[in-house]
């Protein structure tokens, strides 16, 4: 008879001792090991008390930036949109109107622009293809919901306060940009 395997030793089909039928070293073994963790650090983050510190690479959620002025960015020229490999973020452009300069900085502006999370991959192309740094990402979690509808942002839940009309709310929001 050939072996399926080329092992040159058999398995040991001795019966087991009385020691070994009983387990109790087994059971010693494992309780020493239990009890070795038990004066180890522990793993767990309690999370409302605690917070975990990110590495610097982490990706959060989208912002849309505003320059000093309190002026929107986003010229929406589409890089963001194309550069993005799971097709997340629509945009509409829009020609700017006379005495709306104190709101957009350049004669375009974005309309409507939704990014839709649950087909997002936080890659970052879309941070690195603006040319305005307008949008980045930021240190945010990406907030659970019940609906599609609520993981679909628009301008208005993406776009950064005004850092005239509310400089604390502006400076919480921006929190660190990569």
């Amino acid at each position: 008879m050939q072996a399926l395997t080329h092992q040159s030793i058999a398995v040991n089909r001795k019966p087991m001792t009385f020691w070994e039928r009983l387990y109790l070293i087994n059971i010693i073994k494992g309780m020493m090991i239990t009890f070795s963790h038990m004066f180890k650090k522990q793993p767990t983050i309690r999370y409302p008390e605690q917070k975990r510190e990110f590495s610097p690479v982490f990706r959060g959620l989208h912002v849309l930036n505003r320059d000093e002025e309190g002026r929107e960015k986003c010229t929406a020229c589409g890089l963001c949109a194309v550069a993005c490999p799971a097709e997340a973020i629509t945009m509409e452009a829009a020609e700017r109107m006379e005495g709306e300069e104190n709101l957009y900085k350049e004669e375009k502006y974005a309309a409507k622009y939704e990014i839709n999370m649950l087909r997002c991959i936080f890659c970052g192309l879309c941070e690195e293809a603006c040319p305005k740094d307008a949008i980045y990402l930021s240190e945010t979690f990406a907030p659970a919901n019940y609906t599609r509808k609520g993981f679909i942002y628009d301008k208005n839940d993406l776009l950064i306060p005004n850092p005239i009309t509310s400089a604390a709310a502006y400076e919480q929001a921006k929190g660190v940009q990569a």
